[in-house]
């Protein structure tokens, strides 16, 4: 049975009722405006920085001493062209919302201001590289199955987590907006871990397996920390203000000093909540208060109750504890 083209007069009466709820739920559209960073550009702007920060793992091979300077050069420019234009795009999205303002306005002086941001980040690298070269090593200290540094770089999604948020904090230190939050939500798609831009992550850090894992924004983390799949450092609670509206800048996530080791599926939350220097968190605990250093946290082994499925004739009620 073929299709009825007649049906399709009533495309045109479906489009408006579509197009009147632009205005009728005007807060999830962005009509009539200068354009928004774009995902595409930050995306790509993400896999040039990557490899800048690690040659020879990505899209280019055959790299050496004699020809990288060139190649690192040409991502150079093209970054600094790219960032300079979605940063001046973030930029005046920003005031735009701050003060709502609805038309476009000194283009070019949101321009000058992108550039001078994407140089300040352009700048960071070299230290950037350093630090990352920390956390490749803590990945491979840490974990007995890895065999090698390139399994890291190639396979590792909690090193493509915290590349990126490491990529994204930097931006965010420089007061870029809305594009860290883009950087580090595109890697939480692709890793299943979720570092907020604003966190403060010390050298050495290594998230094993990683999935399900949780770092939000006022988190503090010292140095040589570790965490396992499904940890959560998130709030306690969300404070309001009189009129009932959630209290956004405030300490909101635990901190954690050096040496701190978080097994699978932990949860700690709360803005006063610390966790000293070379303590272990066991899987699954709950926290929601300090420990002094050198304190292992875990919950009492559960008791199993296993029923065993057996033919009726022998003991059907057959139970067994451990």
């Amino acid at each position: 049975m073929s299709s009825d083209f007649r049906r399709k007069e009533q495309l045109p009466r479906l489009t408006d009722r579509i197009v009147s709820t632009y205005t009728e739920v005007g807060t999830i559209n962005h009509l009539g405006h200068c354009p928004l960073p774009k995902y595409e550009e930050i995306i790509g702007a993400l896999e040039d920085l990557k490899e800048i920060l690690y040659p020879g793992y990505r899209r280019r091979e055959g790299l050496h001493m004699g020809n990288v300077t060139y190649h690192v050069g040409d991502l150079v420019d093209r970054l600094h062209d790219t960032l300079t234009t979605q940063i001046a795009r973030a930029l005046h999205h920003e005031d735009r919302v701050s003060e709502g303002v609805e038309v476009c306005e000194d283009q070019l002086d949101y321009e000058a201001k992108g550039q001078a941001m994407a140089i300040d980040f352009l700048e960071r690298l070299p230290g950037l590289r350093k630090v990352l070269a920390k956390d490749v090593e803590a990945a491979f200290v840490g974990d007995p199955a890895c065999k090698n540094l390139d399994e890291v770089i190639f396979c590792y999604p909690g090193l493509e987590a915290v590349t990126v948020y490491r990529l994204a904090h930097e931006l965010h230190k420089i007061g870029v907006p809305f594009i860290p939050r883009m950087m580090t939500e595109w890697a939480h798609k692709e890793t299943g871990i979720d570092i907020h831009p604003g966190a403060q992550i010390g050298r050495h850090f290594f998230i094993d397996h990683g999935t399900g894992v949780v770092i939000g924004e006022t988190c503090e983390i010292g140095n040589h920390v570790k965490l396992y799949q499904g940890v959560t450092l998130g709030a306690l609670s969300f404070p309001t203000d009189a009129d009932g509206k959630i209290i956004r800048n405030m300490k909101r996530h635990p901190t954690l000093e050096d040496r701190v080791v978080i097994y699978a599926s932990a949860t700690v939350l709360g803005g006063k909540t610390v966790i000293g220097h070379d303590s272990v968190i066991g899987s699954s605990v709950w926290l929601t208060k300090s420990v002094a250093p050198h304190t292992t946290v875990t919950i009492e082994s559960p008791k199993l109750r296993i029923r065993a499925e057996v033919p009726d004739d022998l003991n059907p009620d057959a139970n067994y504890q451990i």
